[in-house]
């Protein structure tokens, strides 16, 4: 724990004794901040932010006006279990976001990656492992236990079900409702059905992702969303048709660990891989 010096603490914030404060941390006005709470370096609350639970933060994170953080999760079931929220370094957390711990059905942990903006009203329930890099646009909202991969964007006001998993890079279009796993670099808009759009090309690009790899990609997308072919036989052709590599090794494995099933509708047209 820091000394007093180390830590600028507003007189009307109130900070429970053994909350553990590492240096350059700022706590607001009005802030408060539970006796099981720890909060990493250079962390800064703005101003009436509520930090409760058994709730660890990294470093450099910064948490607007209204944010709360380590509440109790939204479930039935729950009486006052020592279940945790972890969070890493350098998340924007804007105005009135919510991260609830967890329930004790899984491994008793919400977890945030590093390196996550999450906008005015966004949700992130219990259960939930957050990735690197992920976005979640105002009012986007998370239901229990869902995992969300790295350098994901979801836009305003989507919903996502319970027990769902969006894959890496992948983004999703505001309003949309989400009921089933989103496949690894796809795009996917829309509510009765939601729809992929392909691939998330802008965003492959803006993380550098090279022609062709990009390309490589698209050869799996091609055959597994747009060939005709079932699941199986669509599987059994990438593997027989598309180099080897590690973007072809997740989507596979992602595809094999679904159990809430995969969005397979498409749009008509999607937009080519290439320039």
């Amino acid at each position: 724990m820091a000394s007093p010096k180390d830590v600028t603490i507003h007189p009307t914030a109130s900070v429970h004794p053994r909350a553990e404060l590492e240096a350059g941390v700022w706590i607001g006005p009005g802030c408060v901040v539970g006796e099981h709470v720890r909060i990493g370096r250079a962390t800064r609350l703005e101003a009436h932010v509520v930090i409760d639970g058994w709730t660890t933060i990294g470093a450099e994170n910064v948490f607007s006006p209204y944010s709360a953080i380590g509440g109790p999760p939204q479930d039935i079931g729950y009486d006052n279990d020592e279940t945790r929220v972890v969070i890493g370094d350098r998340n924007l957390f804007r105005e009135f976001i919510t991260v609830h711990r967890a329930t004790t059905k899984e491994e008793r942990v919400t977890a945030v990656g590093d390196d996550g903006y999450f906008m005015a009203y966004a949700h992130i329930a219990h259960d939930c492992r957050i990735g690197n890099g992920v976005i979640l646009t105002n009012g986007a909202t998370l239901g229990g236990h869902v995992h969300i991969g790295d350098r994901a964007n979801l836009s305003a006001f989507v919903g996502i079900h319970q027990f769902c998993k969006i894959g890496r890079f992948a983004f999703v279009g505001g309003y949309s409702v989400i009921t089933q796993d989103i496949l690894p670099f796809a795009k996917v808009v829309g509510q009765r059905p939601p729809r992929v759009f392909g691939m998330n090309i802008v965003g492959l690009r803006r993380n550098g992702f090279s022609k062709e790899r990009i390309a490589a990609i698209k050869q799996i997308y091609d055959l597994f969303f747009y060939s005709g072919l079932n699941t199986a036989q669509a599987l059994d052709a990438i593997r027989a048709q598309c180099p080897g590599g590690e973007d072809r090794e997740e989507i596979l494995a992602f595809i094999a660990a679904s159990k809430r099933g995969l969005i397979k509708k498409t749009a008509e047209t999607w937009e080519s891989g290439s320039d």
